[in-house]
């Protein structure tokens, strides 16, 4: 790497570090002082700052999710604008260096930030996605969820009352079990179950059953799905249907990886498969319409060396603020079922495709 390269490099970076606090610190600054009632509720002065403090520690991973592209995009504009502005670029294309070989270092530097912004995708959200759906008021865990039906693959079907995240508990539990012929039905009732994770004993990776009612099933044949330990107290088993299964909220699958997605789409869960496709391919596209993202912009500010570098900038969000436009909207003709997955994922790749070849050869060299 030559010395301009890693100038050229470093400049990057600083404008993207100095995009993402800006950025993120406003959001958080808004965010906090119009919910601040809700960390306060109920707890003193040190309780609520620890809220605060973990609440916003996990949202961070989800905003740079959501402002990855933007804030690449913002960190090139920043980095050629300033470039132009203190006329760094007449020496270079002086000396025969043309612009496209200049911009190579800042391509690297949105390949880098975009792979970040990747791996936060695959490997930080879906780790503390219980975390995400925690209410400002509910750092604990503590309050009452809503439980949904579930039927789990080994024919199982689950619905609760309520739950509560705090000891993974569902009150006021109802299954429904088949029995070893596949034809035949037992129905089970707690007032408490508590899901207990794989690998934790030999009752394990399934749900705790106690005051259970019936309490005995004299005639049951089928101990692979139900075991009953004691009077009143059974097992159940279970392959997916976990707590988070019976609790998620109408959008837990956008916290899941691509790779978790593509199972979801496998495995014949019927609920929001249309939007779980959609989110699938987009997944696969989000790589190249972030770099198309920053190509156009780049070369809306290189197509005119004099403008002023604030008016660059505007001129960025403004395409940036089209650019989500389209790729929004695609996703929820896709969600509603008017485009096909893979249409509403690769069109918008199809159009700024082009968009970006014509707007780099009319780039200023």
């Amino acid at each position: 790497m030559k010395l301009l390269d890693r100038l050229i490099l470093v400049a990057y970076f600083r404008s993207y570090a100095i995009c993402l606090s800006c950025l993120l610190s406003l959001y958080i600054i808004i965010d906090l002082f119009t919910n601040l009632d809700n960390f306060f509720q109920g707890h003193g002065l040190l309780p609520a700052l620890e809220s605060i403090g973990t609440f916003y520690l996990y949202q961070s991973a989800q905003i740079f999710d959501r402002l990855c592209e933007p804030i690449v995009l913002l960190a090139g504009t920043f980095t050629v604008s300033w470039m132009q502005r203190n006329n760094e670029l007449t020496p270079l294309l002086a000396a025969g260096i043309p612009v496209r070989r200049v911009l190579i270092p800042v391509l690297a530097g949105a390949v880098v930030m975009l792979t970040m912004g990747i791996a936060n995708q695959e490997f930080v959200i879906p780790r503390i996605a219980n975390s995400l759906v925690r209410n400002r008021d509910d750092h604990e865990g503590k309050q009452d969820l809503p439980v949904q039906s579930f039927f789990d693959t080994n024919g199982i079907h689950m619905e609760g009352h309520v739950a509560r995240r705090d000891g993974m508990v569902i009150h006021r539990f109802h299954c429904t079990i088949p029995d070893s012929t596949g034809y035949g039905f037992v129905h089970l009732s707690a007032e408490k179950a508590e899901y207990i994770t794989p690998g934790s004993g030999f009752y394990s990776g399934g749900w705790l059953l106690t005051n259970t009612t019936p309490a005995e099933l004299p005639d049951w044949n089928n101990p692979k799905l139900a075991r009953m330990i004691d009077p009143g107290k059974w097992f159940i088993h279970s392959q997916n249907a976990d707590f988070n299964a019976l609790t998620r909220n109408g959008a837990w699958y956008m916290f899941f990886s691509t790779s978790h997605l593509s199972d979801l789409l496998h495995s014949g869960d019927e609920r929001r498969m249309d939007a779980m496709a959609v989110l699938f391919h987009m997944r696969l596209t989000r790589p190249i319409t972030g770099m198309l993202l920053v190509l156009m912009g780049l070369a809306v500010i290189l197509r005119d060396p004099n403008r002023h570098v604030f008016i660059s900038a505007g001129y960025c969000l403004a395409l940036c603020s089209v650019f989500f436009l389209v790729v929004y909207g695609c996703k929820f003709l896709g969600d509603h079922e008017v485009l096909s997955p893979v249409w509403s994922a690769w069109l918008p790749v199809l159009v700024f495709g082009p968009t970006a070849i014509v707007l780099l050869d009319a780039m200023h060299t």
